[in-house]
């Protein structure tokens, strides 16, 4: 199996089961996880969508994040409010992140495996260990979804649900 091939899949697994869990939240989106708060489906969401734009458009390409208006909302470091009208639908999020996914499996699928240790073009200072190759911001594009995706299952519980096995 080709390097390109073990990333599209592992992408494609940690979205799915994601988006997924988030999907299962679509009618309580502003659920906080704990009862201090914490990062509500809609925000993780949104946060992901914005954060796999910024990886693949500004920090490997280095061009300019296409969902830079989302950046005060979703950002890293944001904090999350359960204000009704404050982030675009939950649906909409989901719907902009096959969006975004589309183009970075594009984007994915015209490289070989040694253009993984190209340079990326922006990566953040002092950052360049995580983020200093094509193949290391595409392993956090597999990764980042699973990062997040404990707190949706934690608003889940929040919410009452069972736990969803997927």
């Amino acid at each position: 199996m080709k390097a390109t091939d073990l990333l599209r899949t592992q992408m494609t697994m940690s979205k799915d089961v994601t988006a997924g869990l988030l999907s299962s939240m679509s009618d309580a989106p502003l659920t906080f996880p704990t009862p201090q708060g914490g990062n509500h489906p809609t925000w993780v969401a949104g946060h992901l969508v914005y954060a796999e734009a910024n990886l693949i458009n500004h920090m490997l390409l280095g061009n300019t994040n296409p969902l830079l208006s989302w950046k005060d909302l979703f950002r890293g470091g944001s904090e999350p409010v359960a204000t009704k009208n404050t982030y675009p639908a939950l649906a909409e999020l989901l719907a902009k992140w096959d969006e975004i996914r589309i183009q970075t499996l594009q984007l994915l699928d015209s490289l070989s495996d040694e253009d993984l240790d190209k340079s990326s073009l922006k990566p953040p200072p002092g950052r360049e260990e995580i983020f200093g190759t094509y193949g290391k911001v595409f392993s956090m594009v597999v990764m980042h979804p699973l990062m997040h995706r404990g707190q949706v299952a934690d608003a889940r519980r929040a919410a009452g649900r069972d736990v969803l096995m997927f």
